[in-house]
This record gives C-alpha cells, sequence and structure tokens, in this order.
C-alpha cells in the first residue's frame, strides 16, 4: 500500500497529535472555546522551497567564494599558472608559485570558516531549542537575512577590492543570525512535526534532495556565469535567493507549534534542554535504559563522522581541481559540482526503491559503501574523466545521512523533536568547523608526498561509522528474534 502523501497533511491538523502543550481533548459534545490559528494561505504548503532557495544560494557561493580567493592570491602573488600551457601535463613540476596559492587559499578557508562556524555553534542550538516554544517561522526568517547581509559584506569586497579579511566579517555576521544550519534545523524540526514515523526516512531524504537539485543547478549556473561575467552579477542572485527564501517563510509557511508569546530567546534553558536530551535520553518509555542513551550518542557520532568528511572533503574538490594536473576552469568546475550534487536526487530514489527490500540500516551502509568507494578514486585522480569516474560512483552518497537523522527523531519523544534538531544543528556546526580545520591544513601538508591523500584519509574515516551502524542493526535484530522466540 502506498504511503500517505504527509506533504498535503497541513500542520494545524497535526498539531494535536505532534504537541505536548495541547489541553486534554474535551467530553464528548463540548465546543472549542478557542478559535483556530488564523491562516496566512490557503494553499498547503511547506519548508522545501525555503531550504531549496537558501542551498541555492548557498552553493552558488561557496565554489565562487574559493575561486575570488584563489584568483586575488594569484593576483597578489604574481601567479599566472592557469595559463601556463604545461599545468595539464602531470610530468612537470608544478610552479612553486602554485604550492603557495594553493597553501594560502586553503589557510583562508579555514579562517573563515572557522570563525563563521565557531559562532554558529552557540547560536544555532539556543535558535533550535527556542523554535519549541517560540515557532519554527522566525528560525527559518532570522538566518536567511544574515546570510544576504553575508552577501552585501561580499559584494562591497568585490566592488571595492578590499582585502579578503573582510569576507570574515560577512561569515561572523552570518553566524551571527546562526548561519544556514539554524535553516536546517528549522527545516527538519518542522518535517518532524508534521510526519509519522513511518514517512520520516523519506520526507527528510526528500529535504535533503531539495539540497542536492539547488546545489546542481546553482553550481552548473555558477561557473558558466562567473565565466561569461565575473563574480559580482551571481553575488547579486545570492543576495536576492536569500531575500526571497525569508519572504516566502514570512508569506506563506504556516506555524507548526502553538508559538508561547513569553517565550524568551536569551536563556541557558535552552542549551540545558539539549543537554538533558543526552544525559538523560529523553522522556520515551526507553529513556532510563542504557541501551537507549548508548544509540542516542551512537548515532550522533555516526552523524557527525559522516558529515564532517562531506564538508570536509568538499572544500577541496575546488582546490584540487583549479591546480596541475587537472587544471580546471570555472565551467567544469561547474559542472563536476553539479555532478556531485546530483547524487542527492539520485540517493533520494535510490532510498526509496532500497525501502522495498533493505531495512534503514542497511541502506545507510550502502551509502556508505558508495561514498568511501568514490572517494578512493578521487585520491588518484589525474585526469577529467577519473575525476567524473569518482564523482559517478558517489551516486548514493547522501543516503546515509537521512537514514541517520531518522533514526535519532524516532528515538525520542515527539515533544522533544525541537531540542534534538537543535542538537544535530549544532553537531553540523561542528562538523562544518572540524571537517574545515581538518581537511584544509591536511590538503597543504600532504602536497608534497600524495595531493590526494585527504580523500583517502576520508575514506578511512567512514568505517567508523559503517562498523558502528551494521553492529547496532546486528544487536537490534538479535533481542527482537529473541523476544519473537520466547514470545
Amino acid at each position: 500500500m502506498d504511503e500517505p502523501d504527509t506533504a498535503a497533511i497541513l500542520p494545524e491538523d497535526l498539531l494535536s497529535s505532534s504537541s505536548t502543550d495541547d489541553p486534554p481533548a474535551e467530553a464528548p459534545g463540548a465546543t472549542c472555546s478557542a478559535p483556530p490559528p488564523p491562516r496566512t494561505c490557503r494553499v498547503p504548503v511547506s519548508v522545501e522551497p525555503v531550504l531549496f532557495l537558501s542551498m541555492f544560494s548557498l552553493a552558488l557561493q561557496a565554489p565562487l567564494s574559493t575561486q575570488y580567493l584563489w584568483d586575488r592570491i594569484s593576483e597578489d602573488l604574481g601567479y599566472n599558472g592557469s595559463k601556463r600551457a604545461e599545468c595539464s601535463n602531470g610530468s612537470v613540476e608544478p610552479d612553486p608559485l602554485q604550492k603557495e596559492v594553493e597553501t594560502l587559499t586553503a589557510h583562508w578557508n579555514l579562517y573563515i570558516n572557522v570563525g563563521g562556524f565557531s559562532v554558529g555553534l552557540l547560536v544555532v542550538p539556543l535558535l533550535g531549542s527556542w523554535s519549541d516554544v517560540g515557532g519554527r517561522r522566525p528560525v527559518l526568517i532570522l538566518p536567511n537575512f544574515g546570510l544576504a547581509l553575508q552577501a552585501v559584506v561580499y559584494l562591497v569586497v568585490m566592488y571595492l577590492k578590499l582585502p579578503v579579511v573582510y569576507f570574515l566579517v560577512g561569515r561572523l555576521l552570518s553566524g551571527l543570525s546562526g548561519d544556514f544550519n539554524a535553516i536546517l534545523a528549522g527545516c527538519f524540526s518542522y518535517v518532524a512535526d508534521v510526519s509519522d514515523n513511518k514517512s520520516r526516512t523519506f520526507r527528510v531524504a526528500v529535504l535533503e534532495a531539495c539540497l542536492g537539485v539547488s546545489g546542481m543547478l546553482a553550481s552548473i549556473i555558477g561557473g558558466q556565469w562567473r565565466r561569461a561575467q565575473g563574480y559580482i552579477n551571481p553575488f547579486w542572485l545570492v543576495l536576492a535567493t536569500n531575500l526571497a527564501s525569508a519572504l516566502y517563510a514570512y508569506l506563506f509557511v504556516r506555524e507548526s507549534v502553538h508559538p508561547d508569546p513569553s517565550a524568551r530567546l536569551f536563556t541557558s534553558r535552552h542549551h540545558k534542554a539539549v543537554w538533558q536530551l543526552y544525559s538523560t535520553g529523553g522522556v520515551s518509555a526507553e529513556a532510563g535504559s542504557p541501551l537507549h542513551r548508548s544509540k542516542l550518542w551512537l548515532y550522533t557520532l555516526c552523524f557527525f563522522l559522516v558529515v564532517t568528511v562531506h564538508f570536509g572533503s568538499r572544500e577541496l574538490y575546488v582546490l584540487y581541481e583549479l591546480s596541475s594536473p587537472l587544471c580546471w576552469e570555472s565551467a567544469l568546475i561547474g559542472w563536476g559540482s553539479a555532478a556531485q550534487n546530483l547524487a542527492y536526487l539520485s540517493s533520494l530514489l535510490g532510498l526509496k526503491v532500497m525501502q522495498r527490500c533493505l531495512q534503514d540500516s542497511w541502506i545507510a551502509l550502502v551509502g556508505l559503501a558508495s561514498n568511501m568507494t568514490g572517494l578512493v578514486v578521487f585520491s588518484v585522480a589525474n585526469t577529467t574523466q577519473l575525476m567524473f569516474t569518482g564523482y559517478g560512483l558517489c551516486f548514493l552518497f547522501m543516503a546515509s545521512t537521512p537514514v541517520l537523522r531518522s533514526k535519532l527523531s524516532k528515538l525520542v519523544d515527539p515533544s522533544e523533536q525541537g531540542a534534538l534538531f537543535a542538537s544535530v544543528a549544532c553537531v553540523e556546526s561542528l562538523c562544518y568547523l572540524v571537517g574545515s580545520s581538518i581537511f584544509n591544513s591536511l590538503y597543504p601538508a600532504s602536497l608534497h608526498f600524495m595531493k590526494g591523500f585527504p580523500f583517502l584519509f576520508a575514506a578511512f574515516i567512514l568505517f567508523i561509522p559503517a562498523g558502528i551502524i551494521g553492529a547496532l542493526q546486528c544487536l537490534d535484530q538479535r533481542r527482537e528474534h529473541r523476544d519473537s522466540s520466547l514470545s
């Protein structure tokens, strides 16, 4: 039997089942004294367009920012390696200036990301946990304005040719508003509010597919546009897209929780709620058992390792492709980013097919195997054909993260979804910070012995979550078999 279309279910219709703050049901024949919450739009809508537009702006901006840093640093150092005929010849030693440009670009990426994500690490759990009582919509609107302000700062730097250190100012302003991770927390919490356990994995995968499709479109557009008109015009689109996302959330997205106007944002209660979830295991029936708390921590560890590899290695793709022996131009970099983001959509389709015959844990293992295989190929890629082969082998690499999000969501009570996804958003901020620090430091350090070593290192890291997920699934199957034999 087909699953119900949960996207068409209005959040207001599910408030009675998803919020623990609702009053008890009235006796038969009683009338409701409180009017229903006002509706801003009669058309059923959800948060997928918010995530799509926000991701579009981020995916359009990220590779262009790296390329702009590369060009500005190359200009300052007098490096013009992209025009050298021997750049694509692997037998020729690269210009020493190229290594210096690569190192400085990687380090500036590190400084900018560490600054932004370290601030977001404090702000994201605050906003995410507050949305349980204050409402989801503000968490969807405020970070988009922060990202728009970051785009304004970047445009000023490009127009006036200011030092690249001002990029860090833009990232800090975005981090203070919650950054993109706050939007992720709000969107996934919203989906948890309006979906049931049966459909949640697929609904989460739909959100992640929105990330991939928007990223694919932005990568194609950004690469072609930058080659034709430079950097400034694409960044105007980044600004417009963030403003459009905030406007859509304000006008069309309906609230999925009953907001409390008296709820305070700046209080330690929100951070304590996140910690209490992991220290006590939540309020569910099995929360007191050590196994339940262990599952929360272990699945969170798996999520941390997988996402750290995703974000840490992704930042190196542009650097890896810009330098010899690949020496890709902007358009080809755009196609490479599009191929990577296409895996979000292929992972969604693969997850839907595999759910017919496999349990979620085995689907996650298939996704991890796809990711590891692609990373090994990237580590030795010295031709364009081999690089795209690696992208092709990663066609299921995003099948693991929606499974992990769904498993975490099912381990806690419906009243704790906001606190849970606040902690997940906090973990994602930490993933950005750790991934950026490790991989942007490892890449220049490994240039002298193996340029693709960071990708090989990432593949080995993924063996850890694969082992944990497989072990937990085997334990669950043994327990189910033992319970069924006893009954």
